[in-house]
């Protein structure tokens, strides 16, 4: 964790902002982290029987493109160096959005998408504040980053499944599809946690890590403050 009070230097400060710019863009372009392309949702309504490929490739692809799991997995690993570490809060968060995609779907249960997406900017938020020592400063005491990261792999599961539902999945094949589904979700994750990692390896390197920690999760805090607003907005106007 870093000082919650540093302050970062004016060089700093404006790539932030160029980084929110960024951010905010992006976000007008596909408001819904948990979208899906209009091709793979005519794909997914129009399927029916068993397609384990297919339902394979679909999940890693949300995945890798899910901005919102790219931002949390960040913040979980900013402060990670040893493998077996990584593993276990991966795990937990591989855990919770498992079980809720699968039961999300198979038992029906569907709420707004828009207040879903809006928590799971907030775990952004979360995960932020935490790696720069906010609550110790704050509360006098560290919450359980396992137990956290297990309730919002919760969430970020729910939100998928939500999306499912809209679409009307067919339930000729429905349990395989949704297995195959999450094998992709969780072959994504490697994949964008793989790509993060080596990334992030080069940066601590550099030995600029600490010097823009700072910034970085200033970055990503805002990052989820703009996508609760957008995500609120969403569901109060529509």
């Amino acid at each position: 964790m870093i000082d919650f009070f540093k302050r970062p230097s004016s060089r700093n400060t404006l790539v932030i902002l160029m980084g929110l710019i960024t951010i905010f863009l992006a976000f007008v372009v596909d408001a819904s982290a948990h979208g899906v392309t209009a091709g793979d949702k005519g794909y997914i309504q129009e399927s029916s029987g068993t397609m384990l490929i297919p339902f394979i490739y679909l999940g890693a692809k949300h995945m890798v493109t899910g901005y919102d799991h790219l931002l949390f997995l960040f913040g979980v690993i900013f402060f990670l160096y040893r493998l077996k570490d990584i593993s276990i809060y991966v795990t937990l968060f591989a855990v919770g959005h498992s079980v809720t995609l699968l039961s999300g779907v198979l038992m029906n249960i569907s709420v707004s998408a828009y207040l879903i997406d809006a928590i799971i900017g907030f775990s952004i938020v979360y995960k932020a504040l935490d790696n720069m020592g906010a609550y110790q400063r704050w509360f006098g005491f560290q919450p359980s980053t396992k137990i956290v990261t297990l309730v919002f792999g919760l969430f970020h599961g729910f939100g998928l499944a939500t999306k499912i539902l809209d679409y009307k999945i067919s339930p000729d094949g429905l349990i395989p599809n949704l297995v195959a589904f999450n094998v992709g979700v969780e072959l994504g994750q490697i994949i964008a946690l793989a790509t993060i990692l080596i990334l992030m390896g080069f940066w601590r390197r550099s030995g600029d890590f600490m010097r823009h920690a700072y910034s970085a999760n200033v970055a990503l805090m805002a990052s989820g403050f703009i996508f609760v607003g957008y995500q609120l907005t969403g569901f109060f106007v529509s």
